[in-house]
């Protein structure tokens, strides 16, 4: 469909001043908004790295746990076969018997106390991770509360202006079309540029 061309300078004019009002109109609206799209994305990155951060914190310490476990059963084998050891010496036929059977239980009472520290060990490391995932829940929970209140402030606002924005959106893009190409590509690169948005102004 080939756009309208304006008759004289003035219509042109005319035509990117009104066109000026209704963009800075839809400004107007999405400065309402101010800064909160923005918090919002940030708040929900940062529960994202929240969330991943306390799913590889809980691993860790199902790992810890899990060696914890796997220590106990260390040390009840060992003490199986201090009681097996133990009793076999009281049916060895020569000092020699009984000397390989004492070596075997001090062993198996050194592998004991060995998996007793590397428990003490696990457990501290588990106490420490567990307090820092009991804070990282607490922060996130917070940042969770941030999130919501955030949100709902934004919806609010988008809610009452949305239907505005549209259809001056609408607008905005209706008279883009009445607009000489060039001239409308100066006009989108000066407002692109300046803060206020203004790129023509009543003289």
């Amino acid at each position: 469909m080939a756009k309208k061309k304006t008759s004289t300078a003035e219509d042109k004019l005319r035509a990117l001043y009104d066109l000026q009002i209704i963009d800075s109109r839809i400004d107007r609206l999405r400065v309402v908004r101010g800064e909160l799209p923005l918090e919002v994305r940030d708040l929900e990155d940062e529960l994202e790295g929240l969330r991943a951060r306390l799913e590889r914190m809980e691993d860790d310490n199902d790992q810890v746990n899990q060696r914890i476990l796997a220590y106990q059963m260390q040390i009840k084998d060992s003490q199986a076969l201090i009681e097996k050891y133990t009793e076999q010496q009281n049916n060895v036929r020569n000092n020699r018997e009984f000397e390989s059977l004492a070596k075997e239980i001090e062993y198996q009472t050194l592998e004991i106390e060995l998996c007793e520290k590397r428990i003490r060990e696990c457990q501290a490391q588990a106490e420490q991770k567990t307090e820092i995932v009991s804070g990282s829940k607490e922060k996130l929970e917070m940042r969770d509360a941030d999130l919501e209140s955030k949100q709902k402030e934004l919806s609010e606002i988008i809610s009452e202006t949305q239907q505005e924005e549209d259809v001056l959106a609408g607008l905005s893009e209706k008279m883009a079309k009445s607009i000489d190409d060039r001239l409308l590509a100066s006009y989108k690169r000066i407002r692109g540029a300046a803060k206020n948005g203004l790129a023509v102004v009543p003289i």
